[in-house]
């Protein structure tokens, strides 16, 4: 028997001094604190509780919190420092049991809630927006989760289920603190995994019927493309889908097509030989009919009657089954050279017994039985869709079947933060949408930067003539846009890398919402914007271009700080505040407040697989102190002596601490630790800064100046310098001034509007020597596209530094329709009640 397909760490019983429990009216309540801030609460009409691991629940072991009961006969209170239960001693309802958090109140119903929203199981048919399940976060002092319906397991590992009659959920008593509720929210339902640093480069993903040349073709177009990839998807057609309608439908199928693929172990070891791991897709719901290769091995394995080509149903609630799926079925596969699996279940949530969902067993049994490829893979992983609350511990996730619209672009940013609400961090879009909708350029160029700074960055199209997202099929402009960004994301890698180390050790997904790290209401106000670490905020271009300024735009709230645009760094931004934020084709705004240090994989030529970098620079925003701490597999190996567990040691990790001293001008790179002391070449990049001469004390170093930044060539640095490598580049760098007359004529210069339209803008910014005042206004009552009033605008009031700057004074029009108004005033449109 697989062992580990049915371990998994769990502690789901609760320390005792932490429960409050008793009989009341026609059944038994149970209270567990587990901290002073998160409640559980159950009743019993059989008088028993459930202390078995949930989906939701692994570890409820906590250490005991301060709490005062207070009981009588009729009555119980339970009170923390951060919330006051009042319970009636009587089954629950809304008068019998209520708790108080902050100046909310929760009253019982038997619903879980979280008013800025979780995630869903899949974004199939989405034109647009679609509903959310709640998350652990709200707007109000408190969520719920209720747990009562989840899917257990039994201590030896296999599916399990509820008792009738028991309710069991938990109260988040946070008031705010949404970060300290998702750490706490981790502790109870485990970690988000450690991914492998192969899943975070290029995954190229098509349903289409590929021949096993035209495959491999397309993967050396890729390569002579310059364009660099990680993993191949292969769709459903790998598989016999033609075959005898006896059989039925052939949309699950276990047996290569041959006609496609006559020599499956070759085709896959020549993806092998690029550096690819491969994925095949899987409709499990189907079983296995007796045309598939393997009918008679699985059949033997279950003793199953093969004399009348009896199909073998998929059934998820037999272990039998499962294990014959896993260990006869897939290994043979995975033998021939299948790296791992994309579980495409459609099927719905039933199965043979009521509450147990097919999708849960399947995300949860592919996940651990991946184990055994830890050669290949490195670290356990499926790709699937989400299957509820819990799901996090099983990435990668995989959102459906989007429709190709701009209204799916744009819930897409909000649709992947608010997915950290409950926990869940790692989703995979289809970028550039699926199916239906329109062709257009800009459109999948947009999409393409979305998945640069996206979780994963997966290309994929359904089967049409004319739908696919190979970057050389679109315009020249957009197919040059398309390839950078991809290559891009395989520069990420080692900051992408390190954001995972921290996800999983330090419980900060990736993508966070504004409002997780700011208190502000506007943080609010703003769903498709996010952070994207820890000091880069996204701004994702979500709809077309104007036709005037050539450029999208979106709206953006900036905290306090001073901000610089990674992609434009001409421009600074001063923060606290509402913004509109415009970019032609080529960019997307990511910006990057002071005091930031990004890591990017500069080796000249990217190859297939993202090995090590062997050249490394660094973007360094100054302004203000920063740190960083560069985040590797260790050399030895794939990956050490740890076991390729989903978080093994943190000591295992080969760290590297990068610190910026803004007084002193000092950058320090090192010393490496737990890695060989290899020489690496190092580049260190200011991002928004030209306006001093850098004195790098480095023999040999050199400097250039070009588009908004300076770059310093340090060359190779020895990685075991006790001391780290220490640079010294001028104390006190700041961000350049925005020089608003240039940056504004550029707007000027390159809108689509008649030539007499410009003068009274340039005037009204550039030539009147009125009160800035009188001139923001004189521009706000010209006749021209508000689109243009509000480029324009952006650049005059970016950066309060500017001589002449309009920060303070801005107006922004408003481009729904309206007359021009302050900001202020249309916030009611965004304020999410």
């Amino acid at each position: 028997m697989a062992e580990y397909r049915y371990t998994f760490p769990s502690h789901p019983a609760t320390n005792p001094k932490a429960i409050v429990s008793g009989d009341g009216k026609k059944g038994s309540f149970r209270f567990s604190v587990l901290t002073d801030r998160l409640l559980r609460y159950e009743w019993s009409e059989d008088g028993a509780f459930e202390d078995r691991v949930s989906t939701f629940a692994l570890f409820r072991w906590f250490d005991t919190p301060h709490y005062r009961a207070v009981e009588t006969k009729e009555s119980l209170e339970i009170i923390t420092e951060y919330f006051h239960l009042t319970y009636d001693k009587k089954e629950f309802s809304a008068e019998g049991l209520s708790v108080q958090v902050g100046q909310d109140v929760w009253k019982y119903d038997g619903k879980s809630y979280g008013d800025l929203g979780g995630t869903a199981r899949t974004l199939d048919g989405a034109w647009g927006r679609v509903d959310l399940d709640p998350g652990i976060l709200s707007r109000k002092a408190y969520a719920v989760l209720d747990d009562s319906k989840s899917m257990l397991f039994d201590e030896d590992g296999w599916i399990a289920t509820r008792h009738p009659g028991r309710i069991d959920g938990y109260v988040f008593a946070y008031n705010g603190d949404h970060k300290a509720a998702i750490r706490d929210f981790y502790r109870i339902s485990g970690h988000q995994p450690v991914l492998p640093r192969w899943t975070l480069g290029n995954w190229w993903s098509r349903y289409h019927e590929y021949t096993a040349s035209e495959y491999l073709e397309l993967m050396d177009h890729f390569k002579r493309e310059g364009i660099p990839l990680n993993v191949g998807v292969v769709d459903m057609d790998w598989h016999k889908v033609n075959i005898p309608p006896k059989y039925g439908s052939g949309w699950t199928g276990y047996s290569w097509n041959r006609d496609l693929f006559p020599d499956p172990e070759g085709f896959l070891k020549e993806l092998h030989k690029r550096s690819l791991k491969v994925a095949l897709n899987d409709h499990p719901a189907d079983g296995i009919r007796a045309y598939e290769d393997l009918y008679q091995a699985v059949a033997k394995a279950l003793h199953h009657d093969t004399s009348r080509e009896d199909p073998i149903p998929f059934d998820c609630t037999d272990r039998k089954f499962m294990d014959a799926y896993f260990d006869v079925l897939k290994l043979a596969l995975e033998k021939q050279g299948v790296d791992f699996w994309w579980i495409d279940w459609q099927q719905g949530t039933q199965s043979k017994i009521p509450g147990v969902d097919p999708l849960w067993v399947l995300n949860h049994y592919h996940y651990l039985t991946s184990q055994r490829n830890l050669k290949v893979l490195q670290r356990p992983i499926t790709f699937s869709r989400y299957a509820g609350v819990g799901s996090h511990r099983y990435p990668i996730g995989f959102s459906g079947d989007t429709q190709i619209t701009w209204a799916g672009l744009e819930f897409q940013p909000e649709f992947t933060a608010t997915a950290s609400n409950i926990g869940y961090g790692w989703w995979s879009h289809d970028i550039g949408g699926h199916f239906a909708g329109i062709r257009s350029n800009e459109l999948t160029v947009r999409w393409v930067q979305l998945g640069c700074f996206s979780p994963i960055l997966r290309l994929h199209s359904t089967k049409s003539l004319w739908n696919s997202k190979e970057p050389w099929n679109f315009e020249k402009g957009p197919h040059k846009i398309i390839r950078e960004f991809m290559i891009l994301r395989h520069r990420l890698i080692p900051f992408l890398y390190t954001m995972n180390i921290r996800a999983s050790y330090e419980d900060e997904p990736l993508i966070q919402p504004m409002y997780w790290n700011h208190k502000d209401d506007q943080a609010y106000t703003v769903p498709t914007q996010y952070y994207f670490g820890p000091d880069l905020i996204v701004t994702p271009i979500t709809s077309p271009n104007n036709s005037t300024t050539l450029m999208g735009g979106v709206r953006a709230w900036l905290p306090r700080g001073r901000f610089v645009d990674l992609f434009y760094p001409h421009l600074v931004y001063d923060g606290d505040r509402y913004i509109h934020l415009h970019r032609d084709l080529t960019q997307i705004p990511v910006l990057a407040k002071e005091g930031t240090i990004v890591p990017l994989d500069s080796t000249p030529k990217l190859a297939n697989g993202s090995p090590r970098p062997t050249e490394i620079t660094i973007l360094l925003v100054v302004g203000k102190d920063a740190q960083f701490e560069l985040v590797e597999e260790p050399e030895k190996g794939d990956q050490g002596d740890d076991d390729g567990s989903a978080r093994p040691a943190l000591s295992s990790y080969t760290r590297t601490p990068i610190t910026w001293s803004q007084q002193e001008g000092i950058l320090v790179i090192g010393p490496e630790w737990n890695g060989t002391g290899k020489w690496r070449q190092w580049n260190v990049k200011l991002v928004g800064h030209t306006s001093s001469d850098v004195q790098a004390q480095v023999p040999g170093f050199r400097v250039t100046q070009e588009d908004g930044c300076t770059t310093i060539a340090l060359g190779n640095v020895h990685r075991w310098n006790p001391e780290g490598f220490e640079i010294a580049l001028g104390s006190d760098l700041q961000l350049d001034v925005v020089d608003i007359n240039t940056r504004v004529f550029d707007v000027l210069h390159r809108a689509e509007m008649s030539y007499d339209s410009k003068d009274p803008v340039w005037d009204a910014v550039a030539r009147s020597t009125d009160a800035v005042q009188t001139r923001v206004e004189r521009l706000q009552n010209l006749n021209v596209d508000a689109a243009l009033k509000n480029a324009v605008m952006e650049i005059w009031a970016a950066d309060g530094r500017s001589p002449g700057s309009a920060k303070g004074h801005e107006i922004w029009a408003n481009t729904k329709g309206a007359s021009a108004e302050g900001l202020n005033e249309v916030l009611k449109d965004y304020v999410i009640v």
